[in-house]
């Protein structure tokens, strides 16, 4: 998806109006590291689409506004969020990096949960952890305390996911497929979560893992 390009007269109407998150890139012709970062702009556009708008400022044609942002250097990216800059950072960014930035203020999935919320939630007792992979890759490495339920036999066992006690989480290898299995059973009217990024996530934000022998 094309970035679109914003000047000082439609800067109110494109960034500061927005209904979703805006990263704003400061930029010029003849920037070298602003056109390495043009193709991960137009990817995380076209990742994120509807969620957030990726748009870049020429410093050149938008100096007085440039000026205001107290941009020194480009790139400079931006976000706004409600109309107000929430963050800043300088450099030629990654995707990863400008997603990062964008993050905390994109819309979530119904019930979803970051891993340091849900090793939260366990420690208070409050959730039941159930992976949802294979029993195998349950068998060499999961999170503590998880009750293994394959993911093609969910639907057929919702008397015993719900027999747990607490409110289910389940969780996958990256997030995709039990974020797909709960917008299905929240359809349902049913209380069940999951964990945003799957056990990569987890074990990326540090947290325990069990290996049994």
């Amino acid at each position: 998806m094309a970035v679109s390009s914003v000047t000082e007269q439609t800067f109110e109407q494109e960034v500061l109006m927005s209904e979703v998150p805006v990263l704003v890139e400061f930029s010029a012709e003849w920037c070298g590291p602003c056109k390495v970062v043009a193709p991960e702009l137009a990817a995380l556009s076209s990742e994120l689409a509807d969620k957030a708008k990726i748009v870049t400022i020429d410093i050149d044609r938008s100096p007085n506004l440039s000026r205001q942002l107290g941009v020194q250097s480009v790139p400079t990216f931006v976000v706004f969020h409600q109309g107000r800059p929430a963050g800043g950072k300088v450099g030629a960014l990654k995707r990863t990096q400008l997603r990062e930035m964008l993050e905390p203020y994109l819309p979530r999935a119904e019930g979803a949960l970051k891993p340091d919320e849900v090793f939260q939630l366990l420690r208070a007792g409050r959730i039941s952890i159930v992976d949802t992979r294979e029993p195998a890759v349950y068998g060499r490495a999961h999170i503590p305390g998880a009750t293994s339920m394959p993911a093609e036999e969910i639907e057929g066992r919702l008397a015993e996911l719900f027999m747990l006690g607490t409110p289910p989480i389940l969780y996958c290898r990256q997030g995709d497929r039990t974020k797909e299995l709960v917008a299905k059973l929240v359809e349902q009217g049913l209380q069940v979560g999951f964990l945003e990024g799957g056990v990569l996530a987890w074990e990326a934000a540090g947290l325990p893992m069990e290996r049994p022998d």
